[in-house]
């Protein structure tokens, strides 16, 4: 039987797929550069990840456990919940993704702030709901009232992200439970809480919102985390989610299976483990402490940061933006570009901190050699 002749017409596809630009990740570093665009841990894995890791290679001929059970039974005991009411992904990205796929139908609304997270718009689209994207407020933060304001009959999901990627711009517990209050009980909020390690505070009511805190006192509340940043296994893509079990069994329906991999949920629980947990969370301090540096030093050379409790900095450069993205590039940084609005600089390793303000300062605005007023 010989196949048809080729006709010239083309498969049919989703229209807004086929027009959706795919997920891009940040430019690679020259070796003698420095990765600052993904928002990825600098240090390298501790030596018992790598151990848990290389023995998980032994029984690739197998599959993972579907359910990461030891992984989420760990969880489980560290935020007082049953191993039911933890969900284990590929990452939150893929949680956000099922959350969503569970919730919203086509042409039901997903209400986020914007700028945030750049996958929140692909995965509302991708299960054919429509994104409502409110801006955020001058200061970059989250508008919370405008977001309750956006919630129509047709709203499904609505999004949180504290801090928020790319601005680093936290919302409180008080703005947080004002917001709550606003929000029918019918519809899922998300709390994407990706960087809550490098959040440092006191714990009151004007600080961050913590969703560990929140956990089982609103019925419509998800609090989406990640082993990829603060724990630095971005490279093996594993996240959790915490929240009631109808709404994680939704999820769960939705998703691909087996995607977390043996070598991912070994690799987390071993991070869990007191003694290399208080070490990672040393390098977390270490990050942080190095952020608040590199914020206070690009603000005293007149840039308008907001102030990020994040392992990045958000840089406003606005139309000038593609253009410090290129100095920088030349320089051996390699940041994240959202032209028009800005650019997202991640902090890494401690010999790229003298290069960046280096060339930031010369590209004040305003400044002789800055873009132009």
């Amino acid at each position: 039987m010989t196949a048809p002749e080729p006709t010239g017409a083309r498969v049919r596809l989703r229209p807004e797929i086929a027009a959706l630009p795919p997920y891009r990740q940040g430019r690679p570093a020259p070796a003698d550069g420095f990765k600052l665009s993904s928002n990825e841990n600098p240090f390298t894995p501790l030596p018992s990840v790598i151990d848990v890791v290389a023995a998980a290679a032994h029984d690739i001929n197998r599959y993972p456990d579907a359910t990461a059970l030891a992984l989420r039974e760990k969880l489980a005991e560290r935020f007082g919940v049953t191993a039911d009411e933890v969900l284990v992904g590929a990452g939150s990205v893929a949680l956000l993704a099922q959350f969503i796929l569970a919730a919203a139908s086509p042409g039901d609304e997903v209400v986020y702030s914007w700028r945030s997270f750049e996958a929140y718009p692909g995965l509302a689209t991708v299960a054919g709901a429509v994104s409502v994207m409110v801006p955020n407020r001058p200061d970059h933060g989250h508008d919370l009232d405008a977001m309750a304001a956006a919630i129509t009959d047709r709203t499904r999901v609505v999004i949180v992200c504290s801090p928020n990627n790319p601005t680093g711009v936290v919302v409180t517990a008080a703005e947080f439970e004002a917001f709550m209050a606003k929000v029918p009980a019918d519809r899922l909020v998300l709390l994407d809480e990706a960087y809550a390690e490098f959040v440092r505070g006191d714990g009151s009511a004007d600080d961050a919102v913590d969703g560990a805190t929140l956990i089982g006192r609103y019925p419509n509340l998800v609090l989406l985390r990640t082993f990829s940043k603060a724990y630095g296994l971005a490279g093996l893509r594993v996240g959790y989610a915490i929240g009631p079990v109808e709404l994680l069994d939704a999820a769960r329906a939705t998703a691909i299976p087996l995607g977390v991999t043996a070598a991912a949920a070994s690799a987390a629980i071993a991070s869990l483990e007191p003694v290399a947990e208080a070490e990672l969370l040393e390098r977390v301090g270490v990050i942080a402490d190095r952020r608040d540096r590199v914020h206070a030093a690009i603000a005293a050379q007149g840039w308008p940061v907001p102030a990020s409790r994040s392992n990045f900095v958000w840089l406003p450069a606005g139309e000038a933006t593609t253009t410090v993205a290129e100095r920088l590039f030349d320089a051996g940084i390699v940041t994240r570009a959202f032209a028009p609005d800005g650019i997202r600089i991640s902090i890494g390793e401690e010999e790229s901190v003298d290069i960046l303000l280096t060339i930031l300062g010369e590209l004040v605005p305003g400044s002789q050699e800055g873009h132009p007023q």
